[in-house]
């Protein structure tokens, strides 16, 4: 590992000299790379660096204990044992630091929810979901974007779809997808009894365009009115756009813009990342069988989270973390809940590690 540290460094102080080379300045494509992968870079070899200034300052007190008078030596001694702790965590940031990344983790993503069993009810809380994940961005400092949404007549949702826009933000978000259970009692059940819903969570990656190659040959493209509010432009425009891919199937549909071209852009974005989807869910599919994970898989079928409103509860199933701040919770605070299931796939992806050397 050490070796690998130090190979590190050298690539890391190549890319810092490149970088201040004027021809490089002056060739943007070029720089933005090497700027991004010095970034990716700089917290790895800040932390190595801290460990091995603590490993010297170790051994130099170490020296100083076997030389020096009593009272030295006791200054020594205390100096030894705080730097030792000091780097055995340092050792335990940059094993983490050098588990393989997930690629996608910087990039934007599309995010689909879903009322599933409980009609109503379940639309009703799919409406909750999709506020809560708004309000989750705006702490973030991300940019929600809605592409098309189907709305009941009671201010429920059927299904909705939107992109996050920002910085890690799937980083933050891919555990969410799967099955949202919600306990509650209902506004229109009389005997205060309690009914069970179910929302389904999508989080997929934004797909680049180099990922996913389309032949326009395989899509089939209509136009039509936007449904919902929205007032006489959109009543009276085509400006929605479904898109159909014939090989999978898959239908896509943005109705936000009130330009057609607008639309169609984000439609065939929507696309080419369920394709992306598909084609990773393969792959995923393929390492599952090798590999076991501790958050989950990330299947839309599997039930991770109940919200329960009588007990003010939330749980979530994969990592047994039950936090009794439901209100808060739904109001965005979901930072604490995403915190845990990080580190959930952080020490399952450490073990995994240990084990394959």
């Amino acid at each position: 590992m050490l070796d690998k540290l130090e190979k590190a460094e050298e690539n890391y102080l190549r890319i810092e000299e490149l970088l201040s080379k004027p021809e490089v300045i002056s060739d943007t494509e070029h720089y933005k790379k090497l700027m991004k992968e010095y970034k990716t870079l700089t917290p790895l070899i800040d932390t190595f660096r801290k460990y091995k200034a603590a490993k010297k300052n170790m051994t130099d007190a170490e020296e100083l204990m076997k030389e020096g008078d009593s009272e030295l030596k006791d200054l020594a001694s205390a100096e030894f044992h705080e730097k030792r702790d000091e780097s055995e965590r340092l050792l335990n940031d940059l094993k983490v630091l050098l588990l393989p990344k997930d690629k996608n983790d910087d990039k934007n993503v599309i995010v689909e929810i879903r009322s599933g069993a409980g009609g109503e009810e379940a639309a009703l809380f799919a409406s909750v979901l999709y506020r809560m994940y708004g309000m989750y961005a705006d702490r973030m400092g991300y940019k929600i974007e809605p592409l098309s949404v189907n709305e009941t007549e009671l201010g429920g949702i059927k299904e909705i779809s939107f992109m996050v826009i920002g910085e890690g933000a799937y980083s933050r978000l891919k555990f969410e997808s799967g099955v949202h259970r919600v306990q509650r009692v209902p506004e229109t059940e009389s005997q205060g009894r309690i009914h069970t819903s179910t929302v389904t969570v999508a989080v997929l990656p934004e797909a680049d365009d180099v990922e996913v190659e389309i032949n326009p040959a395989d899509l089939k493209i209509e136009t039509c009115k936007s449904s919902g509010a929205g007032g006489q432009h959109i009543n009276k425009t085509e400006s929605a756009i479904r898109i159909i891919h014939k090989p999978t199937g898959i239908v896509v549909e943005c109705q936000e813009e009130r330009s057609q071209f607008k639309n169609r852009e984000k439609a065939m974005k929507m696309l080419k990342t369920k394709l992306l989807d598909i084609k990773e869910m393969e792959q995923r599919e393929r390492i599952a069988s090798e590999r076991r994970t501790q958050v989950g898989t990330g299947d839309r079928s599997e039930r991770i989270r109940t919200y329960n409103y009588p007990q003010g509860r939330v749980t979530d199933h994969r990592i047994g973390l039950t936090l009794y701040t439901l209100e808060s919770f739904l109001n965005g605070d979901i930072g604490q809940m995403i915190d845990e299931l990080i580190a959930a796939d952080t020490a399952e992806k450490l073990k995994e590690n240990g084990n394959e050397n």
